[in-house]
């Protein structure tokens, strides 16, 4: 089976995949097994973070976990949906850049690890302004260069934010690296609402309706859940939730304000976005060419395999074929 047929979605007939290809070994080229692979059996062993809670303006915080070797360059690690700073790919990254002289600092939006915030609000793909908290945090510091990097849903928000920043962006933030990007939010939405996506779809909106049970207690005026167990889409929990919460008219609205994809041009660092074809949660239109649409300072590569944040290798050092693309990017771009 070609990579064309084996994606998820269709592609153009013309789609162009990157001369860099990863190649895993053949039981790994499904985009499904790659998915879930590093979830069930990777594990990263690392250095006991130091743990900061970062205020935020609005009498929340934020949880920073701190991986410092004296450095004078820090890399900034955003998670992807319902993840947090100790994930296996988040670790894996943060690893591989210490090895490379980075100081890294990896942080969790709003409720995610392991703290309840304590607003109604929690966090979204477009919540630039607390990426930006904590890049103003770390800009007081002194470190000679900043990158960002970003997994899934922090790619998105990550790539946002520099297109947001545009020419006004600190001279420090040198570049980012981002795997599978739903720059496309309201195509990635369609395909995740797909049935053969349930078992995703199921996993996501379990793991939000204990997170929104908290929060119905806490404020049972703003927030009521009875009849969550209906939801079965993004659509539906982002109608509910999402967009009131955090001030958008509806799904439709969150999703055209918060999606990266047609702001992209507007990136003024070098950035690289990874998606892989065979991914099961992305959209055809995360895989723009244009440069009318990447403009000229993002990277795109799109590998045949490695599915939603897989990219899997079994290396003796232990790193991914992510990891290592990474550490090449940072070394030659920025």
């Amino acid at each position: 089976m070609t990579a064309m047929e084996s994606a998820p979605h269709p592609l153009p007939e013309n789609f162009w995949f990157d001369g860099m290809a990863y190649r895993p070994p053949h039981w790994l080229r499904s985009g499904h097994v790659q998915s879930v692979w590093p979830t069930l059996f990777r594990t990263v062993s690392l250095t006991e973070p130091h743990r900061e809670a970062l205020a935020t303006d609005d009498d929340d915080e934020l949880q920073l976990d701190w991986y410092r070797q004296g450095s004078d360059r820090l890399a900034v690690i955003s998670h992807g949906l319902e993840g947090h700073s100790r994930r296996p790919y988040v670790l894996g990254l943060a690893r591989a850049l210490m090895s490379a002289g980075w100081d890294v600092l990896a942080w969790n939006y709003r409720s995610c690890g392991g703290v309840m915030n304590r607003l109604p609000r929690f966090y979204h793909s477009g919540a630039t302004e607390d990426l930006e908290r904590v890049l103003g945090h770390v800009l007081l510091k002194s470190y000679r260069k900043i990158s960002l990097a970003g997994f899934s849903m922090g790619g998105n928000l990550t790539l946002l934010y520099l297109a947001q920043k545009g020419e006004r962006v600190d001279s420090r933030i040198c570049g980012a690296v981002t795997y599978s990007v739903p720059c496309d939010l309201a195509g990635s939405a369609e395909v995740l609402a797909r049935p053969s996506r349930k078992i995703y779809m199921r996993r996501f909106l379990k793991d939000l309706q204990t997170k929104m049970q908290v929060k119905a207690e806490r404020y049972p005026e703003i927030i009521d859940i009875s009849g969550f167990e209906k939801i079965q889409n993004f659509r539906q929990f982002d109608d509910l939730y999402t967009a009131p919460l955090h001030g958008f008219r509806d799904a439709d609205d969150y999703w055209a304000q918060a999606s990266a994809l047609p702001r992209l041009k507007d990136i003024r660092v070098p950035a690289l976005m990874v998606n892989a074809a065979d991914d099961p949660f992305l959209s055809r239109h995360c895989f723009p060419e244009a440069r009318s649409v990447l403009g000229s300072y993002v990277r795109a590569e799109y590998p045949r395999w490695g599915g939603h944040v897989g990219f899997v290798e079994h290396a003796r050092d232990g790193y991914y074929w992510s990891e290592r693309r990474a550490i090449s990017f940072l070394k030659n771009e920025v």
